[in-house]
């Protein structure tokens, strides 16, 4: 099975898809996690991983273990955004979603990052895949483990 269409590690094969309340609900959690990171609400955003959650990039040499280092990577790149000038925005699209032996989902969506420079025109920043392991704690959708491929960097 290639790099892109493996599910994350550690997850189940999908045994069956989600029915739509269930698909509904993760959509709107992918909606309020994305509206969170693109307005700066890093620990907003960080709450939405699970205490060891973890977040691997195949841009990043290392994967961020735990929400502490998730939110502290989040604040670093919030940071050189607003040096920067620019706004980003993460549109989550094509989301399929299965329900696992294990009671996890494994969720896969597209993602395009938008970048707009200040008084700028707006621009595809990148193209990635995001494969996540989410699980529920205290009623609410969690990310156990987040994978993002970038597409320039296969």
């Amino acid at each position: 099975m290639s790099p892109s269409k493996r599910p994350p590690s550690g997850s189940a094969s999908p045994v069956l898809p989600v029915d739509d309340a269930l698909y509904q609900e993760i959509q709107h959690f992918y909606a309020r996690q994305m509206r969170f990171l693109d307005q700066g609400m890093v620990e907003e955003w960080a709450a939405t991983f699970t205490e060891d959650g973890v977040f691997t990039a195949n841009a990043h040499p290392e994967p961020s273990v735990g929400r502490a280092a998730i939110a502290g990577g989040a604040r670093k790149a919030a940071s050189q955004l607003a040096e920067q000038g620019l706004q980003r925005r993460h549109w989550l699209g094509m989301l399929e979603a299965d329900k696992q032996a294990d009671g996890t989902i494994h969720a896969r969506t597209y993602a395009l990052i938008l970048s707009t420079p200040r008084d700028g025109q707006a621009s595809v920043h990148l193209s990635t895949t995001c494969d996540d392991v989410l699980v529920r704690e205290e009623g609410r959708l969690r990310v156990r483990r987040r994978e993002v491929r970038r597409d320039d960097l296969r």
